[in-house]
């Protein structure tokens, strides 16, 4: 091109699979950050099953630009979805030289055909042909890529790491299978730590508030032991989240969920026996006590279901 690079706008970094799995993003990250002109705000997102060149180039409807579709894209799954994370340059530095701590960035996937997602005529296409997707959260080991999350242990990883922004949560009910769906409004998840007998012991406690949004069964809302027993159903559904998320990352052998990072920051002198050895002897068989507070706050426009006055009607 006949113009020098300038690179103090870039808001977006899409890393090639390919890349991030063989060499890793140590490198490419330490020349990001020294050159003056970047800025690490920028997002950094990993191409799943594409090449950045592909997951750059595709055309999409609404947003011209591919990256601000990416980037819109990850804020707005983010927000409702919660099986997403957004992360800047400057978090993955932080994740990546902290000590007891794995490091995870958002995927984003090319789903379509490949040479029709740069044409044009993409763009004409109601449904397009080719089309950008959020796609898993990639799982960092050592700067290299060893895993990619997906559905229910990605959405309990980013509940422990206290970034759920919202989500919807099904539970079954009256034999049906998830026959109540529960949207959160606002939910904090804390981490402590303890040593007990050498052994480092870590303690999850997540309180979550929210509504109901969709009900597939007549159910009395207005009783006080039902809506007990709805709120325990979503409890045990989030623990099962949770647990799923903790036995993926100690299969990995990789503390993405910063668990060694608590206990370094409130027992940093009993952290230092752990800490060469963290991910791959003390983290794969930590015990983690997990509690659950699930509340419901509100049931939309009405408290009796519509379906209890079809059910009537049919008697």
């Amino acid at each position: 091109i006949s113009r020098r690079l300038y690179y103090a706008h870039t808001n977006l970094v899409v890393v090639g699979e390919k890349l991030a799995k063989e060499e890793g993003l140590d490198t490419l990250i330490d020349g990001l950050d020294r050159d003056p002109e970047f800025r690490n705000t920028s997002t950094l997102v990993i191409a799943n099953h594409s090449s950045a060149a592909d997951v750059v180039k595709t055309l999409t409807p609404v947003d011209k630009i591919p990256a601000n579709k990416i980037l819109k894209t990850l804020e707005f799954t983010q927000r409702k979805w919660g099986e997403n994370v957004k992360t800047s340059l400057q978090e993955v530095m932080k994740s990546l030289e902290s000590p007891g701590r794995g490091t995870v960035v958002s995927g984003f996937r090319l789903v379509g055909n490949p040479q029709q997602a740069q044409k044009l005529d993409n763009l004409q296409e109601s449904a397009p042909e080719a089309t950008l997707r959020a796609s898993g959260i990639a799982v960092l080991k050592e700067g290299k890529l060893v895993d990619w999350l997906y559905g229910k242990p990605a959405i309990g990883t980013v509940w422990i790491l206290d970034k759920i922004q919202g989500t919807d949560i099904n539970i079954d009910w009256k034999g049906k299978k998830e026959a109540i769906a529960y949207q959160t409004v606002r939910q904090k998840t804390s981490i402590s730590a303890q040593v007990k007998n050498g052994q480092p012991h870590i303690s999850v406690h997540t309180r979550v508030e929210g509504d109901i949004g969709d009900m597939e069964v007549p159910v009395d809302i207005k009783n006080p032991k039902v809506i007990k027993k709805m709120e325990q159903s979503i409890g045990k559904k989030i623990e099962k989240d949770l647990k799923m998320a903790i036995e993926r990352a100690q299969k990995n052998r990789t503390d993405i969920l910063g668990f060694g990072e608590v206990i370094h920051r409130t027992r940093p002198n009993q952290f230092k026996k752990f800490k060469q050895e963290w991910n791959d002897v003390y983290f794969p068989k930590l015990e983690v006590d997990i509690t659950v507070e699930a509340y419901i706050r509100r049931a939309g426009l009405r408290n009796k279901s519509f379906l209890s006055g079809v059910k009537e009607n049919q008697k």
